[in-house]
């Protein structure tokens, strides 16, 4: 089946995507979605991607990046005049998790739809029958994480010999969860004269070795990388003592606005979840140790507003793309400046103002002035207590508390040996998380959706991190599917375990 064809007229310099050579029909769907006026990132990269160019894009989370590789993406498939063919598809996104990749699709579809193209996602911790199905009858774009796909090529059900169009998102987070292997295979599997667009906060970690691997004569952009901090961002360090800490953290999750709240373990997000939605604050969980199934549930609510907060740990910041973040507050300062650059990236996104909070115990103080410095920014520090007026000035008057029940979800267990589940989630190698999908067409399974047909599947060992044990030396996890765990996940090519739901997923990434 052929696609229509979008031409993209000549590319000029103007405030609009029209101006940067975007077609009209794209442009409309854009605008349909709310989208008038390119962001930075998409002023700056659009006409070299249109122009055929490999590009090398440098912007933090939330910056625009999806739609400024989208685009250029619908327009060369639409414009080759080659139609789709079984199990080949002619796109690819690697990104490095679910929860983004059911991001990406939501972005992509509405643009693949109006030229006449499909899309399907492909990842762990769900069953990988609908997305063999959706490759076996025909797709365009496929958005994957790195582990599953792999599974998929090897039991012959997917190609890579057609890719006209190679996407990396967020790649220094893949090197961060080890998948750089993984996606140097995927990478040569691909034709070495086809387009690649590479989108990374920074270039460390090994993404400088897939540039200089993998992309020829690239153009660089870059427009505010995740290593500096927002100048919308207003940060704070409120330093209590250990008595006032609870009711401090209450204070600052009860305001009327959208708050996200950063716990060190799992043990401890699960915690202060319940402990705040027992009190009247709607306020969900999101960590590695929740199924498939639960984590989509949590962030449907947390992103349509039935949840005001939403308490999650480091390694499930990256599939948190909501915008309207009000206020970001570390509960436990994390471990490393970048940490603490992309947990406050979640707010001040797509332009708007956030501020951000550091609650510090006075033993903390040393840490967590070293932490800031490396960071880049001077926060204003306050002794506070509970009741404090700064407190009401950062989050404003408080809401009326409801009784609220959190979404219904399977009852989540630390991994044997009981005290795991407290472990800070960066320890160890790659681990698995659960997601959600949603990429447009037929639904499959719980909360699939993609061009064609939905999307779903089992994991391959260490696709994403969660509750599996390490293999000695820091390998991937074995991935066994335990109950309340994450999902379940295959160890290797032709062998699946476990099964997880699927879900829709909130918030929209650009």
């Amino acid at each position: 089946m052929s696609s229509s064809t979008l031409s993209a007229p000549a590319s000029a310099p103007g405030a609009s995507f029209a101006e940067l050579g975007v077609p009209d029909a794209l442009v409309k769907s854009l605008a349909k979605d709310g989208i008038t006026s390119p962001f930075p990132i998409q002023s700056a990269t659009l006409p070299d991607a249109l122009a055929g160019r490999d590009v090398l894009g440098r912007g933090r989370t939330g910056s625009g990046k999806t739609v400024a590789f989208a685009i250029p993406t619908v327009v060369a498939l639409s414009s080759s005049g080659d139609g789709r063919q079984a199990r080949r598809p002619r796109a690819l996104v690697l990104v490095p998790t679910r929860e983004l990749a059911s991001q990406v699709a939501d972005t992509l579809v509405p643009l693949a739809r109006a030229a006449g193209l499909r899309v399907a996602t492909v990842y762990g911790g769900v069953s990988q029958g609908p997305q063999v199905k959706a490759l076996r009858e025909g797709v365009d774009i496929v958005v994957a994480c790195p582990g599953r796909l792999e599974d998929l090529i090897g039991q012959g059900h997917c190609r890579l010999d057609n890719v006209r169009v190679a996407v990396l998102d967020e790649a220094d987070h893949m090197a961060d969860l080890g998948f750089l292997p993984s996606v140097k295979r995927l990478l040569d599997a691909t034709p070495s004269d086809g387009q690649r667009l590479l989108f990374s906060a920074t270039l460390d970690r090994g993404v400088d070795i897939l540039v200089r691997r993998y992309l020829n004569n690239p153009v660089t952009h870059s427009v505010d990388s995740e290593a500096s901090p927002v100048p919308d961002m207003v940060h704070h360090v409120l330093e209590v003592s250990s008595g006032d800490k609870a009711a401090v953290v209450r204070e600052l999750a009860s305001g009327s606005g959208r708050s996200l709240l950063f716990t060190r373990t799992k043990y401890g997000a699960k915690k202060l979840a319940e402990q705040l939605a027992k009190q009247g604050i709607p306020a969900v969980e999101l960590h590695g140790n929740l199924s498939q199934a639960a984590r989509a549930r949590n962030l449907a609510a947390y992103s349509d507003g039935r949840a005001r907060v939403l308490v999650a740990t480091d390694i499930a910041a990256r599939g948190i793309h909501v915008d309207d973040i009000g206020i970001v507050v570390h509960v436990d300062p994390p471990a490393e400046h970048k940490a603490y650059l992309h947990r406050s990236g979640r707010t001040a996104r797509a332009g708007a103002e956030g501020v951000v909070v550091t609650l510090m115990m006075p033993n903390q103080r040393r840490d967590v002035q070293q932490l800031t410095k490396a960071a880049g920014i001077r926060p204003v520090t306050t002794q506070v207590k509970p009741g404090a007026p700064l407190i009401t000035e950062l989050v404003g008057p408080a809401a009326e508390r409801v009784a609220y029940t959190p979404p219904s979800a399977p009852a989540t267990k630390p991994r044997s040996g009981g005290s795991r589940g407290s472990r800070p989630e960066h320890r160890g190698g790659p681990r698995r998380t659960g997601g959600g999908s949603r990429s447009g067409g037929e639904g499959s399974g719980g909360g699939s959706r993609s061009g064609g047909a939905g999307s779903g599947g089992g994991q391959r060992s260490g696709e994403q991190r969660g509750s599996g044990k390490p293999r000695p030396g820091g390998g991937p996890s074995r991935g066994s599917s335990r109950p309340g765990g994450s999902g379940g996940g295959s160890q290797a090519h032709g062998r699946r375990s476990g099964t997880g739901g699927s879900g829709g997923q909130g918030g929209r990434s650009r």
